[in-house]
């Protein structure tokens, strides 16, 4: 198992789950970045609320809780949250997600990714019928290894060859996320030689949100990364750093998702003994 960094997931001393990562093979990673197994033992605990940031991506759920009163399976597609993701675990349960790349879903459901923006639907609404009993067949299989293998068998029947633009986008995505100078749409248009309604119409089209929102999104979610890491809180500086105009617009974009302002969410962290130099990995 490959190690990841957990960007967005919030208050991550409170989480009260298991989460392991692994990367799918070769020919599967062009479209798809990691499979995500989540499990969680909450029975004679009460139900926990687990929140995060979620990236630009759509994700293939298989979900099982077994609770006092409900056995609950299902097999979903989720498209690309907007907000805050607030997902209720109580009981037993686990989900075997499937995170694609930010692009790479629009070849699979052959129109515009933004009809599933914040949507959930049944798998089989994409895959048809025959996907319906996916979830069980998985969850019997013994191991996380098998359940891959399982799973990739599934991705290869069904995935298309994607599209030289489905490459494109996701180098886009890519270079956000790294580059740090890239803080306005016109900064990743002028790197790819697009105009900005090109730009903005071809992430609408592919990703299903605007490029403005991906690059505010992964700054917000550096943001939340740098007081994990129990880093100085230069609100002014980082502001800035994050492309703000200024110190108030920031703040208000993170209290609009996060719930909490800066500064409230910094010194909740460090009560909780959350700051670590390495957190998240």
């Amino acid at each position: 198992m490959t190690e990841f960094k957990s960007r967005g997931i919030l208050h991550q001393q409170n989480a009260k789950f298991q989460i392991d990562r692994h990367r799918p093979s070769p020919d599967i990673g062009i479209c798809v970045e990691h499979y995500w197994l989540i499990r969680w033992d909450l029975r004679d605990q009460p139900p926990h609320i687990q929140e995060n940031l979620p990236y630009p991506c759509v994700h293939l759920a298989l979900e099982q809780e077994i609770a006092p009163d409900t056995h609950y399976e299902a097999a979903l597609i989720y498209g690309v949250v907007t907000g805050k993701f607030t997902r209720t675990l109580a009981g037993m349960g686990q989900v075997f997600g499937v995170k694609f790349k930010p692009a790479s879903f629009y070849p699979v459901l052959q129109s515009s990714v933004a009809a599933l923006t914040d949507h959930v639907i049944p798998l089989a609404q994409i895959f048809g019928p025959a996907c319906q009993d996916l979830s069980r067949t998985i969850f019997a299989l013994p191991d996380d290894t098998d359940r891959i293998t399982a799973m990739e068998g599934f991705l290869r029947a069904h995935l298309p060859e994607p599209d030289a633009t489905v490459c494109r986008i996701n180098d886009m995505v890519d270079s956000i996320i790294r580059d740090r100078e890239i803080l306005k749409v016109e900064d990743v248009a002028a790197r790819f030689n697009l105009g900005t309604r090109t730009l903005q119409r071809l992430f609408q089209q592919y990703v299903g949100v605007s490029p403005k929102w991906v690059i505010k999104r992964f700054r917000l979610h550096e943001a939340i990364e740098r007081m994990t890491a129990g880093e100085a809180h230069d609100w002014p500086k980082l502001a800035v750093e994050l492309g703000y105009f200024d110190q108030a617009h920031f703040i208000k974009d993170f209290k609009t998702l996060v719930g909490q302002t800066p500064a409230e969410y910094a010194r909740q962290c460090s009560k909780s003994g959350q700051l670590t130099r390495n957190s998240g990995e």
